[in-house]
């Protein structure tokens, strides 16, 4: 018997969940300073996450899907990439948008249930927030290979969760980025649950990340709590897929400390005790541990920015709450080029009905 090939997946950890170093830290992480940015979009994500729970249980908006635990990995993924590159995700990566530009005020919108929300001001390559488990990870193909033929240094992200790697479009779409060589970084946040069915019974592969391997992609494993590790993971991908060297597999391990959307109760399903286990790893308190232990961070600073990031929330949900709904006849605005005339005589027939 010979061995034809050999494979290994390799794990990236920078600060424990003690906030101690535990390796040598890349270059942009080495001044504590350069971090702090990173830490104030957590708070603010963090900010963002609970109002939005708040305002959906009063019913100004509709079903959310919380961040709540996988703040490093949004922003490790939302300070990597370019302005010009495009990001392609699910309903769970708010703060990746709102670093690219999304405002709070536009996914206030989105969540209640207006597709102006959809229609950002700023990132406009970046794609709408994907409802369908892992039929963006195609689109991002698509993407990737305009991007390449028409050879522009930009890359393609896509974030998806650990369920979506269980689906038949993130093995099609993995294979073809693979055998095409694409600009094309999937980023898999494996937060241990696809809605109730645990990470250990969805899939029996060691890794989700070794999952790239079938396909000819790099897959890699990152603290998915340590926004350090998960964006260095993302500085080389993103690096590798400009130079042509093709696409990579992050898998950032974390785990989901809210429901799976406001609509789930994942106590029917999941301990009190595993998620107090969960709780210690969270990556805002041990980045902020890590911070205070430099000396670059202190008590005072965090109750100014905690203040800052509410206020900044509470004026978005205000004009929020200030926009006027949309009319009826929107609903087929955004469908067609060309309306079609059945659709057209509807479209007609809501705005007669709306003026009488």
């Amino acid at each position: 018997m010979t061995v034809v090939a050999k494979f290994e997946i390799h794990y990236s950890q920078f600060l424990d969940e003690h906030g101690r170093t535990v390796a040598p830290l890349p270059e942009f992480a080495r001044d504590a300073q350069n971090l702090i940015p990173l830490y104030r979009w957590m708070v603010l994500m963090r900010a963002y996450d609970a109002k939005t729970i708040a305002l959906q249980r009063t019913g100004q908006i509709g079903t959310f899907a919380s961040m709540l635990g996988k703040e490093a990995v949004e922003a490790g993924i939302g300070s990597a990439m370019a302005r010009d590159d495009v990001l392609l995700m699910t309903y769970r990566e708010n703060g990746v948008q709102m670093m690219r530009g999304v405002t709070m005020k536009e996914l206030f919108v989105y969540w209640g249930g207006d597709e102006r929300g959809s229609d950002f001001a700023v990132p406009r390559g970046d794609f709408p927030i994907c409802i369908t488990i892992a039929a963006h990870v195609t689109h991002a193909v698509g993407v990737a290979y305009a991007m390449k033929l028409r050879r522009e240094p930009r890359v393609a992200v896509c974030a998806l969760g650990d369920g979506a790697t269980s689906k038949g479009d993130f093995h099609e779409g993995l294979n073809a980025a693979g055998v095409w060589n694409l600009p094309a970084v999937f980023v898999v946040t494996n937060n241990q649950w696809a809605i109730s069915v645990p990470r250990r019974i969805q899939s029996g592969a060691q890794t989700l990340a070794q999952k790239a391997i079938a396909a000819g992609v790099e897959g890699v494993q990152v603290d998915g709590n340590d926004v350090i590790a998960v964006r260095h993971a993302m500085d080389q991908a993103l690096a590798k897929a400009r130079a042509g060297g093709g696409p990579t597999l992050i898998e950032a391990v974390t785990y989901r400390l809210s429901d799976h959307t406001t609509a789930d109760d994942a106590t029917r399903y999941r301990s009190a005790d595993e998620v107090a286990a969960a709780w210690k790893l969270e990556p805002i308190l041990r980045l902020r541990t890590y911070l205070m232990g430099c000396s670059a961070w202190d008590k005072v600073k965090e109750e100014q920015l905690v203040k800052e990031c509410n206020e900044r929330v509470q004026a978005a949900v205000q004009a929020y709450l200030d926009t006027p709904p949309p009319s009826p006849e929107q609903m087929f605005d955004h469908l067609y080029a060309t309306l079609p005339a059945a659709l057209a005589k509807q479209r007609a027939q809501a705005i007669d009905e709306k003026d009488s």
